[in-house]
């Protein structure tokens, strides 16, 4: 069995290519008339007849429905506390990004996105209000990027950057672990301001056991032991935080597809969850679940100050059911 798995777990962390600069940059993303206008009563009740609609809104709401609660939950569009957050995703355009910021739009939550290549916000999520979407330009490796303008009115922040484990083309342009776990992330962190209610840290599985077996061969070219810096310079900073630690990911990346892929991509039968703490758990997470479980952290008082692990089996999963989540949060949590 550990020989399977040695060979076996090696997750992929997505981010996008491209030029990057230096200056900061607030892009408009909405420089076309929009492909859909709707009232503010008609955004809320019609917005799946939108012919504009994001691909990647439709596979969230693809994977809810297995909820038997979806349709209560969808009715916290309205909710308040939704309209009074404003999210920063970053690492947006990757493999968990794209879904976490498909899902909080399609609750209506206010985001910004911080970017490399601010045209990809438009592919993957179409011509949004600018009210509810915006979008910064800039480079986490890069601290002069992080202008405090980026993070003006900002309660809550998930990050979801990363790169691949092993030597590939995602590493050209100095897209390394080292350059993106460690010192993106530290840039990051060093830049939010103390006000910020929640950071939402996507981590993976075995960074405290980088150098044992299995966990050793992954670690190879040093990822999980520069996600495991990520974390505890995110700890020592004094802000309230969550970790979420994934298996390996499956599902997706979504960026990867075409838009019929994406309108049927599902979590499929494995839609239960596992979470856990102290690094124990081996096995894979879906992007699906693992953008939900982020999300579900930034309301979850009891998960401030702690790391978990998340797995996907198969099974009836929480869907984005609140209750569900803060039961399996709660039990997980030592």
């Amino acid at each position: 069995m550990a020989s399977n798995l040695s060979l076996s777990f090696i997750p992929e962390f997505h981010l996008p290519l491209g030029n990057f600069h230096k200056t900061f940059q607030r892009v408009p993303l909405f420089g076309l008339h929009p492909l859909c206008s709707f009232s503010d009563n008609q955004i809320r009740k019609s917005i799946s007849n939108c012919r504009g609609r994001s691909a990647a809104i439709r596979v969230i709401n693809q994977e809810v429905v297995q909820s038997p609660s979806s349709e209560s939950i969808r009715e916290s569009k309205t909710d308040p506390v939704a309209s009074s957050k404003l999210v920063l995703v970053v690492g947006a355009s990757g493999g968990v990004g794209q879904l976490v910021a498909a899902a909080l739009l399609d609750r209506n939550v206010k985001l910004r996105l911080l970017l490399r290549d601010p045209e990809k916000a438009t592919t993957l999520f179409g011509e949004q209000d600018e009210d509810m979407l915006q979008v910064s330009k800039g480079d986490t490796r890069n601290p002069e990027d992080l202008d405090p303008s980026i993070f003006e009115g900002v309660t809550h922040v998930i990050c979801c950057t990363g790169t691949t484990a092993f030597p590939s083309k995602r590493w050209d342009g100095d897209n390394t672990p080292e350059r993106v776990d460690w010192e993106g992330v530290r840039n990051l962190i060093s830049a939010l301001p103390r006000s910020v209610k929640r950071v939402v840290l996507v981590s993976s599985i075995g960074v405290t056991k980088f150098n044992e077996l299995p966990w050793s061969i992954m670690n190879l070219f040093g990822v999980l032991k520069y996600k495991r810096q990520g974390e505890d310079f995110l700890r020592d900073s004094g802000l309230p935080f969550t970790i979420i630690r994934a298996g390996r990911l499956t599902d997706g990346p979504y960026t990867s597809y075409d838009l019929n892929t994406l309108l049927k991509a599902t979590a499929g039968q494995r839609r239960a969850v596992l979470l856990g703490q102290g690094d124990k758990l081996v096995g894979e997470a879906s992007r699906i679940v693992v953008a939900e479980a982020c999300i579900q952290a930034l309301d979850i008082d009891f998960t401030e100050g702690q790391a978990y692990e998340i797995n996907s089996v198969e099974g009836e999963g929480p869907g984005n059911d609140p209750q569900k989540w803060s039961e399996l949060f709660r039990a997980a949590t030592q």
